[in-house]
C-alpha cells in the first residue's frame, strides 16, 4: 500500500506515563503503516521538561505558531508529590497552560458518543461542547503561603507610577494567597471563537460565570461577551436561527442537566476544566472526550481531554495486562491530520483521518472495547476486551480493509 504523503509537518508533543506508551503504539500500528508521517517532534515528558527548564514547552508552542497544527499527548502537571517522585528542580507549571497562554485560544471539548453507551443524564441526546477559555485564571496565578500574621494587599502601579492599593485580608495567623489575571483582548478573542464555532457547527451558545460574586473579574467576561455578540454576531446568529444566552454558572449547570444537549457551553478556564470532565463522565467515560485549542490567528492544537492514566501506568510497571481506552488520543491525531490536510489541500490525508475515526468507532460498536467501556456496555454487547496492543490491532485490521476497498 502506497503511503500518503504529507507536505507540511504537524508539531508533535510527546507526553507522560501510560499515554506516552499508547502514543507510540498508535503511531506504530495506525499511522506509520499508512502515512509518510511528517512531524516536528518535541518531548514534553516531565524529565525532559525538567532537563530543559521547561523551555521545550515554550519551543513547542512557538513551533505550533509556525506550522499552525499541533497534536499533544497528555502530560503531568507536577505537585509536591510528583516533584519528589521525579526529583525535579521545581514544580513546573502546567504545560497546557503555557501553550494556551502562548496561542491565546479557546479549547473546544466534545464527547465521543457510542450507541451502546447511554448518558448518565437520560435526557441528553446530543453532544454538549464545552468551550473553555484558554488563558489566565488560576493557571497563570501567583501564589504565596502566609506563615506569619500580616496584611495582604492588591497593588497595581500604572505606567505613570500611580499606585492603587486594596486590602485583601489582615492575617492573624497562617494562610494562603492567590492572585490571578485576565486580559480584555483575550476575553474578546474567546467570545469571537465561541460565536464563530457556533455558526460553523449550528449550535446555540450558553455562557456562564459568577458576576454576582466577582463583580469586576467575572462581570468583565459577561460585558465583553455581550458587547461582541451585539456588535458582531447577533445578526449572523439570528439569520442562522441560533441564540446566545448568559446566566450564572450554577443556573446554567442546572439547565444543562435538564436539557437534551446540543449546545456550546462557554466557560472560564477553570470552570471549563471541571465541567468538561463532568460532561465526559456523564456521557460515558473521561477517555471519550476530544479537545482542540483554536487560536484567533488560525492555529490548532489537538489533544485528548484526559490525563496520563497514572493508575494504568502503575499497573503496567508491575507487569499487569493493561486495557486503556485509546479513542480520545486517536481522535487527537485524526483531528490534527484532518486539519493539516484541509490547510494543505491534501484530500487523501483528510480521507484517511475520517476513515481511521470511523474504523475506531466501528471496532467499539462491534463490542471489541477497552475495559472502561466494557463496564458501561450490557454484557451481551461485549465480544472482547483485549489489551492495548490487541485493541489497536483490531482497529488496524478494519482500517486496512477500509483503505483497500
Amino acid at each position: 500500500m502506497t503511503k500518503i504523503e504529507m507536505k507540511n509537518p504537524i508539531v508533535e508533543l510527546d507526553g507522560d506515563e501510560m499515554t506516552r506508551i499508547l502514543w507510540k503504539m498508535i503511531k506504530d500500528e495506525l499511522l506509520h503503516p499508512f502515512l509518510a508521517l511528517n512531524t516536528e517532534y518535541y518531548d514534553l515528558g516531565l524529565p525532559n521538561r525538567d532537563a530543559t527548564d521547561d523551555q521545550v514547552t515554550v519551543q513547542a508552542a512557538e513551533a505550533i505558531k509556525v506550522h499552525r497544527v499541533g497534536v499533544k499527548c497528555a502530560t503531568i502537571t507536577p505537585n509536591l508529590q510528583r516533584m519528589e517522585e521525579y526529583q525535579l528542580k521545581q514544580m513546573w507549571k502546567s504545560p497546557n497552560a503555557t501553550i494556551r497562554a502562548a496561542l491565546d485560544g479557546t479549547v473546544f471539548r466534545a464527547p465521543i458518543m457510542l450507541s451502546k453507551v447511554s448518558p448518565v443524564v437520560s435526557c441528553w441526546k446530543k453532544p454538549i461542547v464545552i468551550a473553555r477559555h484558554a488563558y489566565g485564571d488560576i493557571y497563570k496565578a501567583t501564589e504565596h503561603r502566609v506563615t506569619t500574621p500580616g496584611k495582604a494587599e492588591l497593588v497595581f502601579t500604572d505606567e505613570n507610577g500611580v499606585e492603587i492599593r486594596k486590602t485583601i485580608f489582615d492575617f492573624k495567623g497562617p494562610g494562603v494567597l492567590q492572585g490571578m489575571h485576565n486580559r480584555d483582548d483575550s476575553i474578546q478573542s474567546f467570545a469571537r471563537s465561541c460565536f464563530e464555532y457556533a455558526l460553523d457547527t449550528k449550535q446555540d451558545v450558553w455562557f456562564s460565570c459568577k458576576d454576582t460574586i466577582s463583580k469586576d473579574y467575572d462581570q468583565t467576561f459577561k460585558l465583553l461577551f455581550q458587547d461582541i455578540f451585539e456588535k458582531e454576531y447577533k445578526a449572523k446568529m439570528d439569520a442562522a436561527g441560533l441564540t446566545y444566552r448568559y446566566a450564572l454558572i450554577d443556573d446554567v449547570a442546572a439547565k444543562v442537566i435538564r436539557s437534551e444537549g446540543g449546545m456550546i457551553w462557554a466557560c472560564k478556564n477553570y470552570d471549563g476544566d471541571v465541567m468538561s470532565d463532568l460532561v465526559a463522565a456523564a456521557f460515558g467515560s473521561l477517555p471519550m472526550m476530544t479537545s482542540v485549542l483554536v487560536s484567533p490567528d488560525g492555529n490548532f492544537e489537538y489533544e485528548a481531554a484526559h490525563g496520563t492514566i497514572t493508575d494504568h501506568y502503575r499497573r503496567h510497571q508491575a507487569g499487569e495486562r493493561i486495557s486503556s481506552n485509546p479513542l480520545a488520543t486517536i481522535f487527537a491525531w485524526t483531528g490534527a491530520l484532518r486539519k493539516r490536510g484541509e490547510l494543505d489541500g491534501n484530500d487523501a490525508l483528510v480521507s484517511f483521518a475520517n476513515t481511521l475515526e470511523s474504523c475506531s468507532l466501528e471496532t467499539f460498536e462491534e463490542g471489541i472495547v477497552s475495559e472502561d467501556i466494557a463496564l458501561l456496555y450490557a454484557p451481551s454487547d461485549v465480544q472482547e476486551v483485549p489489551d492495548n496492543l490487541g485493541l489497536l490491532r483490531a482497529i488496524r485490521s478494519r482500517l486496512e480493509a477500509a483503505l483497500s476497498a
